[in-house]
């Protein structure tokens, strides 16, 4: 069973930081300040991540979500592409969505762990049932973008 993006696209406001206008019931505004390089990388295709600069620090991992800043000496961030491809480190299976979750009955919400990264980025499967372990690869949401983590899904890969 395939599922299928958001209906909804978002608004793009201001490009620089980047600003969108997500539909709800409301209008809300907000800037991604220092991380909206992330979600402009998922519109070419590119999943972002960031790794300390400092040359002295012991941190040398990619962060995803990324960081402005390094969480152990405060150095800035460089942005740097992380793999498209990992492993499925856990999952849940979304039965019961709240009014204001934007995918539907039975999505897979999967935790991803990528290659030199120190840490698990969330997301959701597309296609397939979740297993523990199972390969899967990135595929974005260029058509009608949501600027929202929404514009990447996960596939076997």
């Amino acid at each position: 069973m395939a599922i299928e993006w958001p209906t909804r696209a978002a608004e793009v406001l201001n490009d620089e930081p980047l600003m969108i206008k997500n539909e709800k019931f409301w209008h809300h505004i907000h800037s991604y300040g220092g991380w909206g390089k992330f979600f402009k990388g998922l519109q070419e295709k590119k999943i972002l991540a960031t790794r300390c600069t400092n040359a002295r620090c012991g941190e040398k991992r990619l962060w995803l979500p990324p960081r402005t800043n390094c969480p152990d000496c405060w150095h800035a961030m460089e942005w740097v592409e992380a793999p498209q491809t990992g492993t499925i480190y856990t999952f849940s299976t979304v039965t019961y969505p709240g009014e204001l979750f934007r995918l539907g009955p039975g999505t897979p919400l999967i935790s991803v762990e990528l290659a030199g990264v120190c840490t698990k980025l969330m997301g959701w499967l597309k296609e397939g049932k979740p297993e523990f372990g199972m390969k899967v690869k990135a595929v974005f949401n260029t058509q009608r973008p949501t600027h929202t983590i929404l514009d990447l899904a996960w596939v076997p890969a």
